[in-house]
């Protein structure tokens, strides 16, 4: 669902219409009816009030359903997580940003291998051998 249905289907779930939702906010009504439409996007401090005005978090208001968020496998695992105590919320914390950080290395070093690749070799013109 894109944002402007959310914030459509979120004003109209509070019972809200544009101008409630507007004065609630301290937007424009014409702001409120140009993000409905989809002609305009609200900056950050925009989308805040609306969120704080809508009772929801900014995620749920700018984001869909599947666009953020683990999926179901990982959510089931971080649920058993939130069990852990702190210490091993912590260690487990430290596993995932050490496994983050060398999945970042890993797709910098490709990205990089594939840039060299595309390069003509050094003392090589247009990739032959200089004579």
């Amino acid at each position: 669902m894109s944002f402007p249905s959310r914030l459509i289907q979120l004003r109209k779930a509070l019972g809200m219409t544009q101008q409630g939702l507007s004065d609630a906010a301290e937007l424009h009504v014409n702001q409120i009816r140009r993000y409905e439409a989809g002609t305009a996007q609200p900056t950050l401090d925009a989308l805040i009030r609306l969120a704080k005005v809508l009772h929801v978090r900014l995620d749920d208001l700018v984001f869909g359903e599947q666009e953020r968020g683990p999926s179901d496998d990982l959510a089931l695992q971080f649920e058993a997580v939130s069990q852990f105590s702190e210490a091993e919320k912590q260690t487990v914390r430290e596993l995932l940003e050490g496994m983050i950080l060398k999945h970042e290395a890993r797709r910098w070093d490709s990205a990089r291998a594939e840039a060299a690749a595309k390069k003509p070799a050094a003392g090589t013109k247009r990739g032959q051998p200089v004579a």
